[in-house]
């Protein structure tokens, strides 16, 4: 990021005296006696006095954003890419924030790579001020639309002072999306990287109780120390463990024995908290892993049907050899989360998948892998739809890579079993995982957690998980466990609200999706996903049950056009859906259009033909009829492009695809709002983009594609 300077520190006279060399005895001086502002600022103006040197500072991505309810009492800072939002009524910004009215003030730096002129305009419902360099650029009030361009605005290269302010409306969804442009009058959503902040105070507080909860939240902290959940809680509440039904069939013995006993020795980042200590921890734990390991029936897994559907192509004669396909393993991109079992460097970051053969006996790796979430909704492994012989080879895979443990026999003795169950039982263990069992184990009060900032507060009960001697030990960094400390003292109440962007944020983060969405050629950057995907095709996609890759998989040639594979995310799918619109100021729900025009969808079927029209149909497929002339990179079927586009998205790609995707093989067709097809209507590029979008809102029974009928 660039750097910016920082205000200066010292006074005018300290300056003046500074640069006058001050400090010694007074003698004679270019503007008259020692000390006086007056003269300095003559000697400014004059030139005669340089400024102090100033310490740069190191500005950071994206904006800071302060919010504050209808009372200004109450508020929260953050970091944001953008100024963008949309909040439902009554709901609140910031689950530190109530409910109802608020303002959000975004502060930082606009940054210009060269000198320029920009336009802005805002897209809102409430109320919104933008201020650059200390200038207004934008004041107004909007219902549902779009501001008026504002005047042209002088950008510097570099950085430029930036200042936006929205207040939410009394009726109907707060939103704002600001764009730009630098030419015409059709805004673009602003880059990201043309943000930054300089950290500030309240930032770092907030921040901190930010990694508070969701450490309160990763760690299950709830299933012990209950907290209410409803409808507008925040949907972590309800996240579940690996259920214990049938787990004995699953899991190895030895290595359940020393997971329990010590959960971090084998995976430095796993959530499972240490329970047992002292000289009896590890029979301790070797009985509850006897029992488990009893555990042999129930927990069946119901495979799905593999939702992603190929095509083959027909070999033809004078075709280049087929490229040999890379393995599944380094297809699928696993090692964008995982370590593989023969790494040499592992990275610190990433899970290892070292012990898989000391975990999972033969065959159940390759279950797991068909359906992750089959007894762990929750889990963070999502389900790439893999056949059964797709698992085989990964299991068999990796089995290979992996060191070979010495099989160790779970104990039979029924007192050792016995004995684990009560552990079971008694520990804590069911608070999280579920098993037909009853649980014995007496939680703490949460009032005492959620009351330790009241001056007469109630002690903390011996074991305290913060205290020196925690009763779940989840050997937490100082960092940690100074996060956890002051978001407990502020109350649960942040936890009974549900905010969609921050839940993405907070999800995408976690899930690793920027290690696929940005990397991997034709894979679309994470950051432009809200603002292009209609969220309940998004909700349905992340499910699962889309039917098909967006690209299909058979290339002229017969290699796959993509190597990766989209998962899906069926516990988070909808939450997710909505969250990533919100953060690109759109609704959870696409608003609905007006019935197709069956006059400008015939045009539209027009314009997508090789005769008169822009020759679509020579890169996309439309419905069942296959691309007809695919050189390199085959497009997506249009058939699916309405399902799936916001219809702003779609008219910006259309009006300059490059602008979005650099690497794109898809050409600009428009310049300056006219189009080279002068004979359908008039060659209005808005008006021909309108006609192919009534055209594409038929899907899958849209009309073969082609000239007049």
């Amino acid at each position: 990021m660039p750097e910016i300077q920082s205000p200066l520190v010292t006074t005018a006279e300290e300056r003046f005296n500074d640069t006058m060399n001050c400090s010694t005895p007074p003698g004679p001086l270019p503007c008259g006696t020692r000390g006086s502002v007056l003269q300095f600022a003559i000697c400014l103006a004059l030139g005669l006095v340089a400024s102090a040197p100033a310490q740069p500072v190191k500005y950071d991505p994206g904006l800071l954003v302060t919010y504050r309810d209808a009372s200004a009492h109450v508020a929260d800072t953050d970091t944001v890419p953008n100024v963008r939002l949309h909040v439902a009524p009554g709901e609140a910004p910031t689950p530190f924030l109530p409910g109802g009215q608020f303002s959000a003030t975004w502060e930082g730096a606009i940054s210009a790579d060269l000198r320029g002129t920009f336009f802005f305009q805002a897209e809102l419902n409430g109320t919104f001020k933008l201020e650059i360099n200390g200038a207004p650029v934008i004041e107004t009030t909007g219902t549902g639309g779009a501001s008026p361009l504002s005047n042209a605005v002088r950008l510097n290269k570099g950085t430029n002072a930036f200042k936006a302010t929205f207040t939410s409306p009394a009726r109907g969804d707060a939103f704002v999306r600001l764009g730009w442009t630098e030419k015409g009058t059709l805004t673009t959503p602003i880059p990201a990287a043309a943000f930054s902040h300089a950290p500030t105070p309240a930032l770092r507080t907030a921040s901190q109780l930010r990694l508070g909860r969701e450490l309160f939240l990763e760690l299950r902290c709830a299933k012990c120390h209950a907290t209410p959940v409803t409808t507008a809680s925040v949907p972590e509440l309800t996240m579940d463990a690996p259920a214990f039904e049938g787990i004995g069939a699953r899991r190895k013995f030895d290595w359940m024995a020393r997971w329990i006993l010590d959960p971090k020795a084998l995976r430095p980042a796993a959530h499972m908290p240490k329970l047992l200590r002292g000289t009896n921890a590890q029979p301790d734990a070797e009985a509850m892993a006897a029992y488990l390991a009893s555990l042999q029936t129930g927990g069946t897994v119901t495979l799905a049907a593999t939702s992603y559907a190929t095509r083959q192509s027909p070999a033809q004669d004078g075709d280049e050899p087929v490229p040999a396909a890379k393995p599944l393993y380094e297809r699928l991109r696993c090692d964008a989360c995982h370590n593989p079992p023969n790494a040499t460097e592992p990275d610190p970051k990433k899970l290892s998948q070292k012990r898989v053969a000391e975990k999972f006996p033969p065959g159940k790796l390759a279950e797991f892998l068909r359906a992750p979430e089959a007894h762990y909704a929750w889990t963070r492994m999502p389900n790439f739809h893999l056949t059964a012989k797709e698992a085989k080879e990964l299991e068999d895979w990796l089995f290979a890579a992996a060191p070979k443990p010495p099989a160790v026999a779970a104990p039979a003795d029924a007192a050792i079993i016995a004995r684990g169950q009560k552990l079971v039982q008694t520990s804590g263990c069911l608070n999280c995982h579920n098993l037909k069992l009853e649980n014995q184990f007496r939680n703490p009060p949460s009032d005492i957690l959620f009351s330790r900032h009241l001056k007469d507060r109630p002690k903390l009960p011996a074991g305290d998980c913060l205290g020196s001697t925690p009763a779940a030990d989840y050997q937490l960094s100082a960092e940690q466990r100074a996060a956890l400390n002051a978001f407990t003292e502020t109350g649960p109440a942040s936890l009974t609200r549900h905010v969609p962007a921050e839940f993405a944020g907070r999800q995408t983060r976690t899930l690793n999706c920027a290690a696929c969405h940005g990397p991997i050629e034709l894979v679309p950057p994470l950051e432009i996903l809200g603002g292009k995907l209609k969220p309940e095709w998004a909700a349905k996609f992340l499910a699962g049950e889309i039917p098909h890759k967006m690209r299909y998989d058979d290339h002229p040639r017969g290699e796959p056009w993509v190597d990766a594979r989209m998962p899906a995310f069926k516990s988070r799918a909808t939450w997710l859906a909505a969250g990533m619109a919100a953060q690109h100021g759109v609704p959870p729900r696409t608003p609905p259009e007006p019935p197709v025009d069956r006059k400008l969808a015939e045009l539209g079927r027009q314009l997508t033909g090789k005769d008169g029209g822009f020759s679509c149909v020579s890169c996309h497929a439309v419905g069942p009829q296959p691309a007809r002339e695919v050189f390199d990179s085959e497009g997506i079927n249009l058939a699916d492009s309405a399902a799936r586009l916001l219809p702003d998205y779609y008219r910006r790609w259309f009006r300059n695809p490059v602008a979005i995707d650099p690497q794109t093989k898809m050409p600009v067709y428009f310049d300056e709002g006219r189009s080279p097809l002068t004979e359908i209507l008039e060659g209005d590029a808005e008006r021909q983009m309108d006609a192919l979008w009534h055209y594409l809102r038929f899907g899958a029974e849209m009309p073969a594609p082609g000239g007049p009928q």
